[in-house]
């Protein structure tokens, strides 16, 4: 039975308090906005990310659903002022707070879109205060979701139409598990072990037995035997707790052939340890030889995506894999980059100088544009000014001289509005249903940007009015100082 996703309530996975869950220096800065008297100044704020993870070619876009949950009607209440007052915050300023709900417009890419470095994928705008206190949970809930979705896309490109099941929760970072398991199905994974993940987001759950079980007898046959009376429809054998070859496969084949006797199936066995691919072989063989040919093999231990690639190139007969540690903590990147910076104040334009050219943010308020080929397959992404209506050629972001003619592209916009005045514009829907446009888009980029070891660069560039505008600032700002 499938559950409702819960996302439709407002609290997510914070019922009380959320308006803390932020760093210290955005009430900070929040506070020296309200002193300065600048409280209902208008701000625009972008989230972006400077590079792919894993060394790959793209990111998948997750995390935006719990987000807009949080966000709508997020506000202070009686606890949080008076916590506020024993940090010190001013009277005048708490009493502001009081009357303060999440009131700015949110536009987003898609949540499951596969997006790309420099390209805005999330824009906030509102009152300076409003805007700048959500920044944290911006970077913490699309960070860590798009690390784990991608990470999960590549596993399934890696295991392409095999069995791929989330067992992460108990390596997980906390409570980030559960957004991890959330994120994992985005990306790709068939179910989770995860039972609380599954009953929040609707979920498909999976798991088999672990070594405690076999061990808690003082036979394995017997512990098989158990297992298979009491889930007779529905038992996959844990097989390397004693001795792979020589115990657990020939005891699960036994169990098998019992309960292929009294009209039921063993549905499968898991391998947890040792040479994988060899062991496969040889536990299909005498499956086979045993004419339990429908029994499937499933294997785990430290799996990720270049560990299913080799299995596979090696011929293992695994129809299977659970995924835990690599998966739900982003291994080896552990995070996305991902920024949130002013582009926007008082209806100036702003940026971020760096000595670093690839760290300047671009200034204003911005659209991006998903350039497409007569085949439907991306071609790059371009990042212009809100209000430009044509654009015939973008720029490299930092090499100028680099630039392509977009005219006979297709032109798809990548952010919709998805808060209006702080109320969500759609409903999110459940992760499966992410991850079939994540499956869509994902057969729209080209499989240049798909390899794991020197992906092609996606191509991002900017509309000749960004960078005039980029460059001009930059010059100002320079002859200031």
């Amino acid at each position: 039975m499938q559950y409702q996703s819960n996302q439709t309530r407002a609290a997510g996975l914070l019922p009380a308090h959320r308006a803390l869950y932020t760093d210290l220096y955005e009430l900070t800065m929040a506070q020296g906005y309200f002193l300065s008297g600048r409280k209902d100044e208008p701000a625009v704020f972008d989230y972006f990310f400077r590079r792919n993870p894993f060394d790959g070619g793209f990111v998948v876009f997750a995390g935006l659903g719990d987000l807009l949950s949080f966000l709508e009607g997020l506000s202070f209440g009686q606890d949080d002022i008076a916590y506020l007052r024993a940090q010190g915050f001013r009277p005048e300023f708490l009493e502001y707070l009081e009357g303060l709900e999440f009131s700015a417009d949110v536009w987003a890419a898609r949540e499951g879109e596969i997006v790309f470095p420099l390209a805005p994928v999330l824009r906030v705008e509102g009152s300076i205060i409003e805007a700048q206190v959500v920044e944290t949970v911006i970077l913490n809930y699309l960070n860590f979701q798009s690390l784990v979705a991608t990470k999960a896309a590549r596993i399934r490109l890696a295991a392409g139409g095999r069995a791929a099941i989330d067992f992460g929760l108990r390596r997980a970072q906390g409570l980030g598990g559960i957004h991890a398991s959330r994120a994992a199905v985005i990306g790709g994974m068939d179910a989770t072990s995860n039972v609380y993940a599954g009953f929040q987001y609707g979920l498909d759950i999976s798991g088999t037995q672990a070594h405690a079980w076999i061990q808690s007898f003082d036979d394995e046959l017997e512990a098989f035997r158990q297992f298979a009376e009491f889930y007779p429809d529905n038992c996959i054998l844990l097989v390397d707790t004693y001795d792979t070859l020589r115990s657990g496969i020939p005891n699960a084949i036994r169990v098998g052939k019992e309960l292929q006797a009294n009209g039921h199936q063993l549905k499968g066995i898991r391998l947890d340890s040792g040479d994988l691919a060899y062991l496969s072989k040889e536990a299909r063989q005498r499956l086979d030889e045993a004419g339990l040919g429908d029994v499937r093999i499933f294997a785990s231990n430290q799996l990720d995506e270049h560990l299913i690639r080799s299995l596979i190139h090696q011929g293992a007969p695994i129809d299977g894999f659970g995924i835990g540690t690599r998966l739900v903590t982003g291994k080896p990147s552990a995070a996305l980059d991902g920024v949130y910076k002013l582009s926007s104040s008082d209806g100036q334009p702003r940026l971020k100088i760096s000595e670093n050219i690839e760290k300047i943010s671009f200034p204003g308020a911005k659209k991006v544009l998903r350039l497409l080929d007569e085949a439907d397959q991306f071609i790059g992404d371009a990042i212009v000014l809100e209000e430009e209506q044509e654009v015939d050629r973008i720029y490299h972001p930092h090499q100028p001289e680099k630039n392509t003619d977009i005219r006979h592209c297709r032109k798809e916009p990548l952010l919709h509005p998805v808060m209006k005045n702080g109320e969500k514009q759609t409903e999110g829907l459940a992760p499966g249903e992410i991850n079939r446009f994540v499956r869509q888009r994902l057969n729209q980029l080209p499989d240049e940007h798909k390899r794991f070891e020197y992906p092609h660069l996606y191509k991002v560039g900017i509309s000749e009015k960004l960078m005039n505008l980029r460059d001009e600032i930059v010059e100002d700002l320079k002859c200031r100082f």
